[in-house]
Protein backbone atom coordinates (compact mmCIF):
# COMPACT_ATOMS: atom_id res chain seq x y z
CA UNK A 1 0.00 0.00 0.00
CA UNK A 2 1.01 3.65 -0.93
CA UNK A 3 0.06 6.10 1.15
CA UNK A 4 1.03 9.22 -0.54
CA UNK A 5 0.53 13.08 -0.18
CA UNK A 6 -0.56 13.16 -3.35
CA UNK A 7 -2.20 15.88 -5.38
CA UNK A 8 -3.34 19.15 -3.46
CA UNK A 9 -3.30 22.65 -4.05
CA UNK A 10 0.07 24.16 -2.71
CA UNK A 11 2.03 20.64 -4.46
CA UNK A 12 0.51 19.99 -7.27
CA UNK A 13 0.82 16.18 -7.88
CA UNK A 14 4.80 16.54 -7.52
CA UNK A 15 4.25 13.79 -4.83
CA UNK A 16 2.09 11.65 -6.18
CA UNK A 17 2.86 7.91 -6.55
CA UNK A 18 2.01 8.18 -10.73
CA UNK A 19 3.07 4.89 -11.42
CA UNK A 20 1.38 3.05 -8.74
CA UNK A 21 -1.86 4.95 -9.23
CA UNK A 22 -3.20 3.93 -12.36
CA UNK A 23 -3.00 0.32 -11.02
CA UNK A 24 -3.29 0.62 -7.42
CA UNK A 25 -6.31 3.48 -7.13
CA UNK A 26 -7.90 2.03 -4.37
CA UNK A 27 -4.59 1.24 -2.60
CA UNK A 28 -3.17 4.53 -2.93
CA UNK A 29 -5.02 7.34 -0.51
CA UNK A 30 -3.73 10.56 -0.74
CA UNK A 31 -3.44 12.92 2.90
CA UNK A 32 -2.56 15.56 1.25
CA UNK A 33 0.35 17.75 3.59
CA UNK A 34 -0.93 15.71 6.83
CA UNK A 35 2.00 13.72 7.83
CA UNK A 36 0.22 12.88 11.39
CA UNK A 37 -2.49 11.03 9.64
CA UNK A 38 -0.52 9.65 7.01
CA UNK A 39 2.02 7.90 9.05
CA UNK A 40 -0.55 6.54 12.02
CA UNK A 41 -2.47 5.21 8.42
CA UNK A 42 0.64 3.42 7.81
CA UNK A 43 0.80 1.97 11.59
CA UNK A 44 -2.77 0.94 11.77
CA UNK A 45 -2.37 -0.88 8.06
CA UNK A 46 1.08 -2.60 8.88
CA UNK A 47 -1.18 -4.72 11.98
CA UNK A 48 -0.60 -8.19 11.91
CA UNK A 49 1.28 -7.51 8.83
CA UNK A 50 -1.89 -6.96 6.77
CA UNK A 51 0.05 -5.38 3.98
CA UNK A 52 2.97 -3.44 3.59
CA UNK A 53 2.83 0.50 4.17
CA UNK A 54 4.95 2.91 2.30
CA UNK A 55 4.14 6.58 3.13
CA UNK A 56 5.84 9.25 0.55
CA UNK A 57 6.04 13.06 1.05
CA UNK A 58 8.42 15.88 0.82
CA UNK A 59 11.00 14.67 3.35
CA UNK A 60 11.18 17.59 5.59
CA UNK A 61 7.96 17.29 6.13
CA UNK A 62 8.48 14.52 8.72
CA UNK A 63 9.61 16.76 11.31
CA UNK A 64 5.59 16.67 12.30
CA UNK A 65 5.20 13.77 12.59
CA UNK A 66 7.78 12.69 14.52
CA UNK A 67 5.82 11.93 18.05
CA UNK A 68 3.99 9.33 15.53
CA UNK A 69 7.28 7.79 13.95
CA UNK A 70 8.41 7.25 17.63
CA UNK A 71 5.80 5.54 18.69
CA UNK A 72 5.59 3.54 15.86
CA UNK A 73 9.18 2.14 16.68
CA UNK A 74 8.34 1.75 20.28
CA UNK A 75 5.48 -0.20 19.06
CA UNK A 76 7.91 -2.69 17.00
CA UNK A 77 5.83 -1.39 13.80
CA UNK A 78 6.55 -2.78 10.13
CA UNK A 79 6.38 0.63 8.14
CA UNK A 80 8.29 2.47 5.06
CA UNK A 81 8.89 6.15 4.53
CA UNK A 82 9.78 7.73 1.51
CA UNK A 83 11.48 11.16 1.77
CA UNK A 84 12.35 13.11 -0.99
CA UNK A 85 12.98 16.52 -2.18
CA UNK A 86 16.46 16.98 0.64
CA UNK A 87 18.74 19.17 1.34
CA UNK A 88 19.66 22.76 -0.83
CA UNK A 89 19.66 20.75 -4.44
CA UNK A 90 15.87 20.95 -4.47
CA UNK A 91 16.70 25.06 -5.30
CA UNK A 92 14.06 27.51 -5.69
CA UNK A 93 11.33 25.91 -3.14
CA UNK A 94 13.58 27.54 -0.47
CA UNK A 95 14.72 26.41 2.80
CA UNK A 96 11.01 25.19 4.50
CA UNK A 97 10.62 22.38 2.16
CA UNK A 98 14.52 21.67 2.12
CA UNK A 99 15.19 18.74 4.66
CA UNK A 100 18.69 18.87 6.07
CA UNK A 101 18.10 17.76 9.58
CA UNK A 102 15.92 14.39 8.25
CA UNK A 103 18.91 11.56 8.29
CA UNK A 104 19.38 12.96 12.17
CA UNK A 105 15.74 12.48 12.83
CA UNK A 106 15.74 9.00 11.25
CA UNK A 107 18.82 7.50 12.64
CA UNK A 108 17.90 8.15 15.93
CA UNK A 109 14.83 5.80 15.81
CA UNK A 110 15.49 2.42 17.74
CA UNK A 111 15.81 -0.86 15.26
CA UNK A 112 15.33 1.63 12.04
CA UNK A 113 17.08 1.39 8.90
CA UNK A 114 18.27 4.19 6.39
CA UNK A 115 18.34 3.94 2.98
CA UNK A 116 20.15 7.16 0.70
CA UNK A 117 20.44 5.76 -3.09
CA UNK A 118 21.80 8.01 -5.65
CA UNK A 119 20.08 6.94 -8.90
CA UNK A 120 17.31 5.05 -10.17
CA UNK A 121 18.59 1.66 -9.90
CA UNK A 122 20.06 1.77 -6.22
CA UNK A 123 16.28 3.67 -5.70
CA UNK A 124 14.05 0.53 -6.91
CA UNK A 125 16.15 -1.94 -4.93
CA UNK A 126 15.87 0.50 -2.13
CA UNK A 127 12.51 0.20 -1.88
CA UNK A 128 12.50 -3.73 -2.42
CA UNK A 129 15.05 -4.01 0.36
CA UNK A 130 12.34 -1.98 2.87
CA UNK A 131 9.70 -3.65 1.87
CA UNK A 132 11.53 -6.93 3.04
CA UNK A 133 13.08 -5.27 5.98
CA UNK A 134 10.74 -5.03 9.74
CA UNK A 135 11.24 -1.99 11.40
CA UNK A 136 10.73 1.32 10.51
CA UNK A 137 12.61 2.12 6.83
CA UNK A 138 13.47 5.68 5.92
CA UNK A 139 14.59 6.31 2.06
CA UNK A 140 15.84 9.66 1.39
CA UNK A 141 15.56 10.77 -2.14
CA UNK A 142 17.01 14.08 -4.16
CA UNK A 143 14.71 16.03 -6.68
CA UNK A 144 17.59 16.36 -9.19
CA UNK A 145 17.71 14.11 -11.91
CA UNK A 146 20.62 12.03 -11.42
CA UNK A 147 22.76 10.14 -13.89
CA UNK A 148 22.13 6.01 -13.88
CA UNK A 149 25.64 4.82 -11.91
CA UNK A 150 24.57 1.33 -11.39
CA UNK A 151 23.62 -1.66 -14.34
CA UNK A 152 20.19 -2.82 -13.35
CA UNK A 153 21.88 -6.35 -12.29
CA UNK A 154 23.76 -4.47 -9.32
CA UNK A 155 23.41 -6.28 -5.81
CA UNK A 156 22.36 -4.11 -3.10
CA UNK A 157 22.18 -5.25 0.63
CA UNK A 158 21.14 -3.58 3.71
CA UNK A 159 24.87 -2.32 5.59
CA UNK A 160 26.79 -3.02 2.40
CA UNK A 161 28.23 0.39 0.47
CA UNK A 162 30.09 0.57 -3.00
CA UNK A 163 33.10 1.33 -4.20
CA UNK A 164 32.10 3.93 -7.04
CA UNK A 165 35.93 4.67 -8.03
CA UNK A 166 38.74 3.30 -7.35
CA UNK A 167 42.71 2.95 -8.20
CA UNK A 168 45.82 1.97 -7.07
CA UNK A 169 47.30 5.01 -5.95
CA UNK A 170 44.02 7.03 -4.23
CA UNK A 171 45.11 9.49 -1.19
CA UNK A 172 42.00 10.34 0.18
CA UNK A 173 38.51 8.25 0.44
CA UNK A 174 35.86 10.68 -0.47
CA UNK A 175 32.33 9.59 1.01
CA UNK A 176 28.86 11.06 -0.60
CA UNK A 177 25.20 10.01 -1.15
CA UNK A 178 23.03 11.27 -3.75
CA UNK A 179 23.75 14.54 -5.18
CA UNK A 180 26.99 14.74 -3.39
CA UNK A 181 28.07 11.24 -4.46
CA UNK A 182 27.50 12.66 -8.40
CA UNK A 183 29.38 15.65 -7.36
CA UNK A 184 32.25 13.74 -5.82
CA UNK A 185 32.69 12.33 -9.23
CA UNK A 186 32.89 15.11 -11.24
CA UNK A 187 35.28 16.67 -8.63
CA UNK A 188 37.48 13.47 -9.26
CA UNK A 189 37.63 14.08 -13.13
CA UNK A 190 38.61 17.59 -11.83
CA UNK A 191 41.43 16.00 -9.63
CA UNK A 192 42.95 13.67 -12.39
CA UNK A 193 43.96 16.60 -14.51
CA UNK A 194 46.18 17.36 -11.45
CA UNK A 195 47.35 13.68 -10.87
CA UNK A 196 45.58 13.17 -8.06
CA UNK A 197 43.23 9.95 -7.56
CA UNK A 198 40.42 9.99 -5.24
CA UNK A 199 38.31 6.89 -3.59
CA UNK A 200 34.48 7.17 -3.86
CA UNK A 201 32.48 5.47 -2.06
CA UNK A 202 28.18 5.28 -1.92
CA UNK A 203 27.27 4.50 1.44
CA UNK A 204 23.93 3.72 0.47
CA UNK A 205 22.28 3.29 3.96
CA UNK A 206 23.39 5.58 6.67
CA UNK A 207 22.13 3.60 9.27
CA UNK A 208 23.63 0.40 9.61
CA UNK A 209 26.74 2.08 8.33
CA UNK A 210 29.43 -0.17 6.36
CA UNK A 211 32.22 -0.06 9.10
CA UNK A 212 34.59 -2.37 7.15
CA UNK A 213 34.67 -1.10 3.53
CA UNK A 214 34.97 2.34 5.02
CA UNK A 215 37.60 1.13 7.41
CA UNK A 216 39.56 -0.36 4.56
CA UNK A 217 39.46 2.37 2.02
CA UNK A 218 40.45 4.94 4.29
CA UNK A 219 43.66 2.60 5.22
CA UNK A 220 44.08 2.29 1.42
CA UNK A 221 44.32 5.83 1.69
CA UNK A 222 46.41 6.96 3.88
CA UNK A 223 43.95 7.07 6.98
CA UNK A 224 41.94 10.05 5.18
CA UNK A 225 38.46 10.30 4.99
CA UNK A 226 36.27 13.07 3.54
CA UNK A 227 32.62 13.17 4.02
CA UNK A 228 29.97 15.58 1.64
CA UNK A 229 26.57 15.45 2.78
CA UNK A 230 23.34 18.04 1.72
CA UNK A 231 22.35 17.75 4.91
CA UNK A 232 23.33 19.49 8.22
CA UNK A 233 26.52 18.73 9.85
CA UNK A 234 24.46 17.83 12.81
CA UNK A 235 23.52 13.93 12.73
CA UNK A 236 24.51 12.70 8.88
CA UNK A 237 26.90 10.77 7.16
CA UNK A 238 29.65 12.89 8.42
CA UNK A 239 28.65 12.14 12.23
CA UNK A 240 27.87 8.65 11.21
CA UNK A 241 31.00 8.06 9.46
CA UNK A 242 33.20 10.03 12.84
CA UNK A 243 31.04 7.64 15.11
CA UNK A 244 32.04 3.88 13.12
CA UNK A 245 35.54 5.10 12.64
CA UNK A 246 36.11 6.86 16.57
CA UNK A 247 39.57 5.24 18.46
CA UNK A 248 41.00 3.77 14.83
CA UNK A 249 44.39 4.88 14.79
CA UNK A 250 45.85 7.08 11.86
CA UNK A 251 42.17 7.57 10.40
CA UNK A 252 41.00 11.31 10.18
CA UNK A 253 37.17 12.37 9.10
CA UNK A 254 36.80 15.66 7.35
CA UNK A 255 33.08 16.63 6.99
CA UNK A 256 31.46 18.96 4.24
CA UNK A 257 28.05 19.90 4.96
CA UNK A 258 25.26 22.72 5.15
CA UNK A 259 26.39 24.98 7.61
CA UNK A 260 23.61 27.76 8.04
CA UNK A 261 19.79 28.09 7.33
CA UNK A 262 19.12 28.21 3.47
CA UNK A 263 17.61 30.06 0.87
CA UNK A 264 15.93 29.92 -2.26
CA UNK A 265 18.47 29.80 -5.29
CA UNK A 266 19.30 27.36 -8.60
CA UNK A 267 20.71 24.25 -7.32
CA UNK A 268 24.01 24.38 -8.18
CA UNK A 269 24.49 27.91 -7.02
CA UNK A 270 23.10 26.34 -3.76
CA UNK A 271 25.77 23.46 -3.51
CA UNK A 272 28.71 26.13 -4.80
CA UNK A 273 26.81 28.37 -1.72
CA UNK A 274 26.96 25.82 1.34
CA UNK A 275 30.19 24.78 -0.10
CA UNK A 276 29.05 21.10 -1.48
CA UNK A 277 29.93 21.01 -5.14
CA UNK A 278 32.40 19.55 -6.92
CA UNK A 279 34.94 22.22 -6.91
CA UNK A 280 34.63 22.65 -2.51
CA UNK A 281 35.30 18.65 -2.79
CA UNK A 282 38.25 18.96 -5.29
CA UNK A 283 39.57 21.98 -2.62
CA UNK A 284 39.26 20.13 0.39
CA UNK A 285 40.91 17.41 -1.10
CA UNK A 286 43.88 19.29 -2.36
CA UNK A 287 44.08 20.48 1.10
CA UNK A 288 44.36 17.47 3.14
CA UNK A 289 46.90 15.73 0.61
CA UNK A 290 49.25 19.24 0.87
CA UNK A 291 48.75 19.06 4.96
CA UNK A 292 50.56 15.46 4.51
Amino acid sequence: MVISSGRSPVFGNSLEPLVCRPHWDDRTPATLSLLCPQVSIAVGCATRSRTVPFCSTFAAFYTRAFDQIRMAAISESNINLCGSHCGVSIGEDGPSQMALEDLAMFRSVPMSTVFYPSDGVSTEKAVELAANTKGICFIRTSRPENAIIYSNNEDFQIGQAKVVLKSQDDQVTVIGAGVTLHEALAAADLLKKEKINIRVLDPFTIKPLDRKLILDSARATKGRILTVEDHYYEGGIGEAVSSAVVGEPGVTVTRLAVSQVPRSGKPTELLKMFGIDRDAIAQAVKGLVTKA
